[in-house]
């Protein structure tokens, strides 16, 4: 199958659309007014040569008929004349038409004369063709320059226009990273009284839509903190009175419930000081298999068939250490509670994953990341714990990503930022 040619990246752009439809109009409008030109002044010059040389051809016929001198110019059948205008001639009718004679143009008037010959006229010509000529040049010149001063004004104007859109797109890029105090501010939307041209509109429309998203995901975040702030009271009563029961299974259930409850409170205060991005990192060098270690061991999961801990090759980086254990403490249980043996952590280098043998991540959490809550066909969902990983992974400076291992399992694999030592 034969691929079709592609164009180069930059003749996407909208300035280089623009600049090629004026190119094609004004280089349109320049051979237009050209050709209207060019025929009208080579109707006018043909026509002034054609009455000088019909003028003289009358009075040539007029000296042929009395026998008198014929004037410069005139004779019969001059060996010049065209052959089909001699053959009109011969025919009886008069005719005029440009031509050459030694190599100069020339304006034939020819009529009939007597013994079935022609009476031609030349008349030169050089000064009427020298005066096309330049006509032409006089009109692809100034036509070169219109274009071109027309491109520079068009091009000028459009970049104005695309370099406000550029704008535009680079602040709704940052909005869509996470930046919700991103505005375009474009000078045109702060005074109502002033015109608005269409990209005014959709900077104005950004910003609105800016704000306003913004406003609703501060208020979802002061509701979820606010929530999980005022259920830390109630549930530390609730675990103090647990420790009060009885022993026996009812009482182990209540614990149990009341653990989760507050691991959950816990879980949505980290969550809404990660949305508020009001996290610090306590930065330190770090070497990474003690820290795999230890999380492995802090999990209850040890290090046996179970988790298996893998480095082939350890690097010390500068991370915030509890924030990192916090990250592989959540994968490793994530991997544990809903993925299947045996669990393997692997340090390479910066590179740290984190693997299981069950039945994979849902394609909805490899394709748009961890959701908060989220079921899919009535299954068990993840939680939060994935979520806080990533969210911690973002102030680290990490990138944290979830996929499917070719021969089954979940992989997470995250890379930590490092600069090898000189």
């Amino acid at each position: 199958m034969t691929r079709r040619p592609r164009l180069p990246s930059w003749t996407a752009s909208l300035t280089w659309k623009a600049a090629a439809f004026l190119a094609v109009i004004c280089c349109a409008l320049a051979a237009l007014l050209g050709i209207l030109v060019h025929v009208s002044v080579t109707d006018q010059t043909v026509r002034e040569a054609r009455e000088r040389a019909l003028s003289r051809l009358d009075e040539a016929t007029d000296a042929f008929r009395v026998g008198g001198r014929l004037g410069p110019g005139a004779s019969l059948d001059p060996p010049g004349l065209p052959a089909s205008l001699r053959d009109l001639a011969v025919s009886g009718q008069r005719g005029t038409m440009v031509g050459s004679h030694h190599t100069h143009p020339t304006m034939w008037a020819a009529g009939p004369a007597a013994g079935g010959k022609a009476l031609g006229v030349e008349i030169d010509y050089s000064q009427g063709a020298r005066t096309i000529d330049g006509l032409d040049q006089a009109i692809l010149g100034s036509s070169v320059l219109a274009i071109g001063a027309t491109l520079l004004v068009g091009a000028f104007a459009v970049t104005r226009v695309t370099r406000r859109l550029h704008t535009t797109a680079r602040v709704a890029r940052k909005i869509s990273a996470g930046d919700l105090d991103a505005r375009v501010g474009d000078p045109r939307t702060r005074d109502p009284a002033r015109h608005q041209d269409e990209v005014a509109s959709v900077a104005g429309a950004l910003d609105s839509m800016a704000s306003s998203l913004q406003a609703r995901i501060l208020t979802e975040q002061r509701f979820t903190a606010d929530v999980a702030h005022e259920l830390r009271t109630p549930l530390t009563g609730l675990h103090a009175a647990a420790e009060l029961l009885p022993p026996g299974r009812p009482t182990e259930l209540v614990r149990d419930r009341v653990a989760a409850l507050r691991t959950l409170t816990e879980d949505l205060l980290e969550i809404s000081r990660l949305d508020a991005r009001s996290e610090r990192v306590d930065l330190d060098a770090t070497w990474l298999a003690p820290v795999a270690e230890r999380v492995v061991r802090a999990s209850g999961t040890g290090t046996g068939a179970v988790t298996e801990v893998v480095v082939a090759r350890d690097v010390c980086v500068v991370t915030d250490r509890r924030r990192l254990e916090r990250v592989l403490g959540n994968l490793v249980a994530n991997a544990h509670r809903h993925g299947g043996p045996p669990v393997e952590l692997t340090v390479d280098g910066p590179v740290i994953t984190v693997r299981d043998h069950g039945e994979g991540y849902p394609a909805y959490l490899v394709e748009h990341g961890p959701q908060r809550f989220r079921t899919e066909g009535g299954t068990k969902g993840h939680g939060l714990g994935l979520t806080i990983a990533l969210g911690q992974a973002e102030i680290l400076g990490a990138r944290l990503l979830f996929a499917n291992a070719p021969d089954g399992g979940a992989l997470a694999t995250l890379t930590l930022p490092y600069e090898e030592p000189v």
